[in-house]
């Protein structure tokens, strides 16, 4: 099959990115991970990417004089790879407008909350600081706010007595890769639409917007 070519950004250790890269491995998944992009040069998914078989850029912000100029780069390396979503997976740098405007609807971000709950950085954090029962884990497409884009899916489930924060993040992170996956396929497949701001998804039968996972 014909795979369609995306491009990740990523920061860090890049758990999201592996459960990606396992994803697009399969024969009958419809899209490819055509290059991954950090902005640090010790991020430990560059070398996932690398064992993947992936081109990698390392593209730091740093001597750009300024955002939008280093975002540029970055655009002229998703371009020169063919990619044709942006993916980002624990990419840690807010993106300008002018980069959100040059990939209209085609940037997905996964966020470790249930947003509107809890945007921003450490939102684990704030969940269990908060007291809530019930978290997860919400994959958006990126507009100009704060964790505000158009949510396409998401996963919950139980903040347990015992939890400390560690334990919560731990348990999100799975449901963050089972869920990012299966919105990639969506978006490849152009099967989301935006309509006054809100996003609408065809799906099979046998496909959910929210699932719910018990705690093990």
């Amino acid at each position: 099959m014909t795979k369609t070519p995306v491009g990740v950004l990523i920061s860090g250790s890049g758990t999201n990115l592996q459960a990606l890269i396992d994803a697009c491995a399969q024969p009958d998944y419809p899209a490819e991970i055509a290059v991954v992009i950090s902005n640090k040069k010790s991020a430990f998914g560059l070398e996932r990417a690398r064992e993947a078989g992936i081109e990698t850029a390392w593209l730091p912000a740093r001597p750009h004089p300024s955002r939008e100029s280093h975002e540029q780069r970055i655009t002229e390396t998703l371009e020169k790879h063919g990619a044709q979503w942006v993916v980002c997976a624990g990419y840690m740098r807010v993106l300008s407008a002018a980069f959100i405007q040059t990939w209209p609807h085609r940037i997905l971000n996964i966020h470790p909350s249930l947003l509107p709950a809890f945007p921003g950085i450490d939102a684990q954090g704030q969940a269990h600081a908060g007291g809530v029962r019930i978290s997860g884990a919400t994959v958006h497409l990126v507009d100009e706010g704060c964790d505000t884009g158009p949510i396409l899916a998401q996963a919950a489930t139980a903040v347990l007595d015992d939890d400390d924060r560690d334990a919560l993040q731990q348990r999100i992170l799975k449901l963050e890769h089972v869920l990012y996956p299966r919105v990639l396929r969506w978006a490849v497949e152009d099967r989301i639409e935006v309509v006054e701001g809100k996003a609408n998804i065809r799906l099979n039968p046998w496909e959910k917007r929210f699932f719910w996972a018990d705690p093990e």
